[in-house]
């Protein structure tokens, strides 16, 4: 029908092409240019067509030691690129090459001159005759070590950790202290591998690598309970966490027999105790070997046994030497109150004695 317009398909237009290209090889041909077509275009051997571009160069035209340099160059500038990495107000400055990123510069050079080895001559002798670019884009990828990345987030993980500090009593020089529960910190390492590659990936200049806290093992609350005895003031003190919650009168060791300072453990704790003659060659010579539960008994009714050796925490029915410096060693309480404690007291509770 007159006037009307038929639509070429992308295949057509490249057998239209094609074609056009044979036509004018045949012109070059018949024209007895031949040979001089073949002969330029072995002159180029070794030679990337025009418009091919790696990376954003434009390495038309270009040797292959050529094209490595100038798509190196460009390359380099992103693997020399500082990125500041942040974590725990602590910095350090890295690029992606020391993180182990190398790019695929030779392999896209060679893929770039394959182009042109793959195409028939008198095809690459009319594209570059007639100045006919090949309009070919090789992307330069990037290509990591994840070791090398896990190295470097290891030194930032070790610098980054903080150990959480659990409750506690203790004694340092010569006086108690409360330790009060602190979180720590460690990095979350495999958050901080991603955001670096993506770092790497993108071009970022800085990046926050994220920290989380660690919860104590030990809190006030779980602490539990815990004796502290001050012999200067023959006083009994009973914590739970780091509280005071009760406090009770003593006796403790006489000068000849003092109550042993330290931290001890409660190992075992008994009601209506038998009391065993521990010196019945010193100063138990004159007592009997045993005691049984009852009045006269020297543990009371109840006692805790600390493994300072020989040495508990006990009731007496000898109640006016409460607060006195009476006993070998041993710390005694009233038996109303040695039994108050003995209740509220389990086994592996610390005992902390100072002067």
């Amino acid at each position: 029908m007159r006037g009307r317009r038929h639509a070429v398909s992308g295949r057509g237009r490249r057998l239209l092409r094609a074609g056009v290209f044979v036509l004018v090889g045949a012109l070059v041909l018949g024209s007895g240019a031949a040979y001089a077509a073949y002969r330029y275009d072995r002159s180029q051997d070794g030679r990337i067509l025009p418009g091919v571009v790696i990376g954003g160069v434009d390495v038309g035209e270009m040797t292959r030691s050529e094209a490595i340099a100038a798509v190196g160059d460009a390359a380099e500038a992103d693997l020399s690129r500082e990125i500041e990495v942040r974590a725990r107000g602590r910095s350090w400055h890295v690029t992606p090459a020391e993180l182990g990123t190398e790019a695929d510069v030779e392999a896209k050079v060679d893929r770039a001159l394959a182009l042109g080895e793959e195409m028939p001559w008198h095809e690459r002798a009319i594209v570059r005759i007639f100045d006919r670019p090949v309009d070919e884009r090789l992307p330069v990828r990037l290509s990591r070590n994840p070791e090398t990345i896990k190295r470097f987030v290891g030194i930032v993980e070790e610098a980054a950790y903080v150990s959480p500090s659990d409750a506690a009593i203790g004694i340092e020089n010569g006086e108690v202290v409360l330790q009060r529960p602190e979180m720590g910190r460690e990095l979350q390492v495999k958050k901080a591998r991603k955001m670096l590659r993506a770092a790497i990936r993108d071009g970022g200049s800085s990046v926050r690598l994220p920290v989380s806290k660690l919860e104590p093992d030990v809190t006030p609350e779980s602490l539990g309970m815990s004796i502290v005895v001050r012999i200067s003031e023959n006083r009994l003190y009973l914590y739970d966490g780091l509280k005071v919650v009760k406090r009770y009168d003593v006796a403790t060791g006489t000068g000849g027999y003092p109550t042993p300072q330290g931290t001890w453990n409660i190992w075992d704790k008994r009601e209506n105790p038998t009391w065993v003659n521990p010196a019945p060659d010193g100063w138990g010579a004159d007592l009997p070997a045993v005691i049984g539960p009852g009045p006269g008994n020297p543990l009371g009714t109840h006692a805790l046994y600390l493994d300072a050796p020989g040495i508990r925490i006990h009731g007496t029915y000898a109640e006016s030497s409460i607060g006195t410096y009476a006993s070998h060693g041993c710390i005694r309480m009233r038996i109303a109150e040695s039994k108050e404690l003995f209740g509220m007291i389990p086994i592996g509770t610390k005992v902390h004695i100072l002067q």
